[in-house]
């Protein structure tokens, strides 16, 4: 068995970090400083940087759950003639939930019920995916009504600009 004084000694001699394990921050037990990172914002990161960010919290969401199964989903809208995307939703499946980022329609195919067959799609897929809930946001002057006629329900709302606007937040059970 170690002597109070001999562990008191390593204790010591230690070199604790109060930043992460990344080797970055200021240096307890001496006093020391290493260099911080940089930071920098932007309205336009490099692909590579996004994907570096969204894989590294992906594997940290998949240590934390044992749960892979982050996938992309998009439900395209093509033009018969042209086989062009004209529209559609696009969006991803992660732990249970189905997120629709992105849901766009050109007006002349508003109205006409490709809207809630490609929603429709999309809930089926987000289901086959082993989903129990979906969520979104839509913008007041967007959709929601459209949403709520599709089974979807408001859980919160968040005003936004221009004044007497808001983030409708939504979400549908899938089961």
């Amino acid at each position: 068995m170690q002597s109070l004084a001999l562990l008191r000694e390593q204790h010591n001699r230690m070199h604790v970090v109060d930043v992460g394990c990344s080797g970055y921050g200021r240096n307890v037990a001496d006093r020391s400083t290493r260099a911080l990172p940089t930071l920098s914002v932007t309205d336009a990161p490099d692909p590579d940087d996004v994907a570096l960010i969204s894989d590294a919290l992906e594997e940290f969401n998949v240590q934390a759950t044992g749960t892979d199964d982050r996938r992309q989903l998009a439900v395209l809208v093509k033009d018969p003639q042209t086989n062009r995307v004209v529209g559609g939703l696009t969006g991803r499946t992660s732990l249970g939930l189905l997120f629709v980022d992105l849901f766009h329609l050109p007006p002349e195919l508003r109205g006409s019920g490709i809207g809630s067959e490609v929603l429709r799609q999309a809930e089926a897929e987000g289901r086959r995916r082993g989903c129990r809930t979906a969520v979104l946001y839509t913008i007041s002057f967007q959709a929601p009504g459209f949403y709520e006629r599709n089974g979807w329900r408001v859980f919160g709302e968040v005003p936004c600009d221009p004044p007497g606007t808001t983030r409708v937040f939504m979400t549908k059970n899938l089961r």
